[in-house]
């Protein structure tokens, strides 16, 4: 591949850096934009600029001084609220894509999320408003939308762990997901630069094998952990229950209308599979979504579980 300039956003989340070591190991000249007067430790050769993204004059001037020929955002909203969410799901990303387009910047490679294909919550909206507005840009483009990341379904390792059972919404057999490591998912989202079959198009991708549900998940770390299946079951009612009173003091209440969206948020990953939606059919379908990558959800618990990495449960994408 021809080494490009490139300018990463969301350089230091787990899927930034991810990306940001691939890029290098590529030989692409990489500029990271960081948040105003945020530090990170970036390898040898690469250049940081710190801007505020609340400043489109900042970050045209920025941009034009990179001179860049990619833009790759791996930057989301890390809280879930909906302000944060159009702040930098949608708005950010505006001011970028517009700064690129005056710096004459040819492709922009966005990492969005597979959950957009039903989308019932602010932070889903934000983004996909953001898609369209990258779609009819004229830049080439490519919007990557993985399902789920290792990292989200590492936050039971402990507790299994310690002995504790493995907690199951419903009968944790609703759902089902094929996660995709960092690494491979970083070496996808390079492997969209000048690669014509993946441009202008929405890239659905997970990682190898087959679909998994929260049981088989459970399943999949007490045998690794070595230790015999234990399980606790959370009726979905009891979440419904607590979103409905959240919804009623809510409205009094900022604060409690956030509680009532985050509780939203965990319900939406406790009842939607992270697998291509097929509207025809109104099913989730494994066989439809593409799978790319080594890395395997049991290899990643044995180096949990041996003490190799360690769990990592912020947002995919952070700036």
């Amino acid at each position: 591949m021809t080494p490009h300039s490139v300018i990463l956003l969301g350089a230091t989340g787990t899927i930034g850096r991810a990306t940001l070591s691939e890029l290098v190991a590529q030989g692409h000249k990489v500029t990271c934009l960081l948040r105003q007067n945020k530090t990170a430790t970036l390898p040898d050769g690469v250049r940081s600029i710190g801007v505020d993204l609340n400043d489109p004059k900042a970050i045209a001037a920025s941009i034009a001084d990179c001179g860049a020929d990619v833009v790759i955002s791996c930057m989301a909203s890390r809280s879930g609220r909906a302000k944060d969410a159009w702040a930098v799901d949608y708005q950010s990303h505006i001011n970028i894509l517009q700064a690129a387009k005056d710096a004459g910047i040819g492709q922009f490679i966005l990492l969005s999320a597979i959950c957009v294909q039903k989308p019932l919550l602010e932070f889903q909206r934000a983004k996909l408003a953001f898609e369209g507005v990258l779609m009819a840009s004229g830049l080439r483009w490519s919007i990557v939308r993985p399902t789920a990341f290792f990292k989200s379904l590492s936050g039971q390792v402990k507790r299994v762990q310690a002995g504790k059972p493995f907690l199951l919404f419903g009968n944790g057999e609703m759902t089902a997901c094929t996660p995709i490591s960092d690494r491979d998912l970083a070496r996808y989202i390079v492997g969209c630069i000048d690669a014509p079959d993946r441009e202008n198009r929405i890239l659905p991708i997970g990682g190898p094998g087959p679909a998994l549900t929260p049981r088989a998940q459970g399943e999949l770390l007490f045998e690794v952990a070595g230790k015999p299946p234990r399980f606790r079951h959370v009726p979905l009612r009891m979440m419904d229950a607590i979103i409905a009173v959240l919804v009623l003091l809510g409205r009094a209440s900022p604060r409690l209308a956030e509680k009532a969206e985050f509780a939203r948020i965990g319900r939406y990953y406790a009842t939607e599979s992270m697998l291509v939606w097929d509207k025809d059919a109104g099913r989730y379908d494994a066989k439809a979504t593409p799978a790319f990558g080594e890395d395997s959800l049991r290899d990643h618990y044995q180096r949990m579980i041996q003490g190799e990495v360690e769990a990592d449960l912020g947002e995919h994408a952070m700036f």
